[in-house]
């Protein structure tokens, strides 16, 4: 295959859009489920695949779509169950964001961390009752960015078979 043949660009613009979305986990700004499902789209309209192709994109879809609830649904259940309210995990998004301008990438952690500690300190009013709460919001973010990256990982594994395959 050379690079002007057009299936080898199709398939190597959705690889870069899936290594865009595996990234997009940890890089703020960057969709990463959407751009790994838009990439195995492009390739399944694009790339040639026929019939796989398409069978591969609806499995990518179903991934996609159960990751997208799971990553917000089981962080948010922990989350009220330790009864951490969602007005302090805004308070550390927004924060974070801030951060983000202010001290480039490490600036979003110590920004959601300060804003989560922050809004826990002001409803609760002790430094002692804050950070266990800190430390639960903390894990419920990991735990989101775990179940993001999982399914952006089986997407990959989806489209990289079907590419073997089709």
């Amino acid at each position: 295959m050379s690079l002007t043949d057009s299936q080898t660009v199709v398939t190597v613009v959705a690889a870069l859009a899936i290594l865009a979305g595996l990234a997009g986990v940890v890089v703020p700004g960057l969709p990463a489920l959407p751009l790994c499902w838009g990439g195995v789209l492009v390739w399944a309209i694009f790339g040639g695949a026929g019939m796989g192709g398409w069978a591969v994109f609806a499995a990518a879809t179903l991934v996609a779509a159960s990751g997208a609830v799971i990553k917000y649904a089981w962080p948010g259940r922990n989350l009220k169950r330790t009864g951490v309210p969602m007005s302090t995990l805004l308070a550390g998004g927004v924060l974070g964001i801030v951060g983000f301008f202010v001290v480039p990438i490490v600036g979003l952690v110590l920004g959601f961390v300060g804003g989560v500690w922050a809004a826990e300190r002001l409803r609760l009013g002790s430094n002692q009752l804050a950070w266990p709460s800190t430390v639960q919001a903390l894990k419920a973010a990991g735990l989101s960015m775990l179940v993001e990256f999982l399914a952006c990982v089986i997407i990959t594994a989806l489209w990289v078979a079907g590419l073997l395959l089709t």
